[in-house]
């Protein structure tokens, strides 16, 4: 049965995407916010808000007892975390249940096994999804490194076993440095994560980053609603997603789907989740990570589907069967993109740039969607991611979405602070781009000026 009441455990644009969809449900929101937040539009959007601390995350968004107390005290029957803060932390997924809280995703113990990339690798190696070569478990010494690249060859990649975006995560190509990049890793996981371990992989040379979107209920019903490709990144962090891939054939994309079903019904997953692979130039996969969470790129997903993810989300943590589940195995029609517009000044290294914005007007029109939180006179913190939009085009055909994403970001005005709009229009006059051929190196082969 649907809930009646949901609290949404994070701030911007995701919490207002979540809000909107469990509107439609007729379910009522709570948001919880940090006093730097108080003012925002999805506080004011939401039926009931809850302060929970000052600006700073530790202190605010990431306090699990100041959010559990939030959800008891309005009458919360679940809680969304969106993406971010606490989404993929295993405690908080058993605070929610041990206080009679659904918590809107994966169990806690899934969250622990796929969170760890360690063993999520050998899980996914034990029922059959292709890994890329890599150690067993943690790399604990640097000679122990040393002997593993040695086998498999040089260049190699050092990855922290705990959390993601590109944290304690190192390319390797000269012995020489192989030392000096471990440490750092470490170093950089243990202050990310509170966790330094770091195991090794072979290092796929000019891959995409192709993942699969997947939905699995208490019902024995497992999907994959197709692909996204990923693949253009600055510093692992996705900065344009697209589905469905421009690189894949109609059965790569079937096996990938197998393959991601695969991995989902090895854990026992409930709920939205992201198998990660990487793709490399001879057509090869390769199971890279599991995102635990509804991912910020899902709306490309949704576009090519016709389904609604955070809903379908809801139903599952409810009980309830997907709605979509009679419709698959799904074939992508049309085309989508998403251009993840953040405050950020493109043409100095991307350097963060909070601020107010004077003038928020985007683009409308046919096959363009804008999810966002702000409005003119909106403030982008510094003390939190700096997303402040994300566009999606969709059209017939990937021709058509890219006209499409010309036309509107040229009519996206947004004044105040800068952002990457510029960059998403020069990377729309790039050739290999344009010609479907991005790898995840694209912005250092192709755009390397702007670093």
């Amino acid at each position: 049965m649907m809930f009646d009441k949901i609290l949404v455990a994070n701030r911007g644009e995701v919490a207002l995407r979540v809000m909107r969809a469990a509107r439609e449900l007729g379910v009522k929101t709570v948001a919880v916010y940090s006093t730097e937040d108080a003012d925002t539009y999805p506080v004011r959007y939401a039926d009931e808000a809850v302060c929970i601390g000052p600006a700073q995350a530790t202190k605010s968004y990431l306090v699990i007892p100041s959010i559990i107390a939030a959800a008891k005290n309005t009458g919360a029957q679940a809680i969304h975390p969106g993406y971010g803060f606490l989404a993929e932390n295993a405690e908080f997924a058993r605070a929610c249940v041990d206080n009679d809280i659904v918590f809107i995703g994966p169990d806690a113990e899934c969250i622990e096994r796929m969170g760890d990339k360690s063993s999520a690798r050998e899980t996914m190696k034990a029922c059959g999804v292709p890994t890329v070569p890599g150690s067993d478990g943690c790399i604990d010494t640097v000679e122990e490194a040393r002997a593993f690249a040695d086998r498999v060859g040089y260049p190699v990649l050092i990855k922290a076993t705990a959390g993601g975006g590109g944290k304690g995560m190192r390319e390797v190509h000269d012995p020489a440095d192989l030392e000096s990049q471990y440490k750092a890793a470490r170093a950089e996981a243990g202050a990310a994560f509170g966790n330094d371990g770091v195991y090794l992989e072979k290092l796929v040379l000019r891959p995409r980053h192709v993942e699969v979107q997947v939905l699995a209920d208490n019902h024995g019903n497992h999907i994959s609603l197709c692909e996204r490709d990923c693949s253009v990144q600055r510093r692992h962090q996705k900065l344009i997603e697209e589905a469905p891939s421009p690189a894949l054939t109609d059965e790569l994309r079937r096996a990938m789907g197998v393959a991601a079903i695969k991995a989902v019904r090895a854990v026992d997953y409930r709920n939205a989740g992201t198998i990660e692979f990487l793709l490399d130039e001879s057509g090869h996969f390769y199971f890279m990570e599991m995102n635990t969470r509804v991912q910020v790129e899902h709306p490309v997903s949704e576009q090519i589907t016709g389904v609604d993810i955070i809903k379908e989300q809801l139903r599952i943590a409810a009980g309830e069967p997907m709605s979509c589940a009679s419709r698959a195995p799904f074939t992508p029609f049309g085309h989508a993109m998403e251009f993840r517009i953040n405050a950020e000044d493109p043409d100095h290294g991307f350097r963060p740039c909070p601020g107010t914005i004077t003038r928020f007007e985007p683009p409308s029109g046919p096959g363009v969607r804008v999810e966002s939180y702000v409005r003119s006179g909106s403030r982008i913190s510094p003390y939190y991611d700096s997303m402040v939009a994300k566009l999606i085009v969709y059209g017939q055909d990937r021709e058509e979405v890219l006209a499409r994403g010309r036309r509107a970001l040229d009519e996206f005005v947004i004044e105040g602070i800068a952002t990457t709009l510029p960059f998403h229009r020069r990377v729309l006059d790039n050739q290999v781009f344009c010609d479907g051929q991005a790898c995840t190196d694209f912005i250092e082969t192709q755009m390397g000026d702007l670093l």
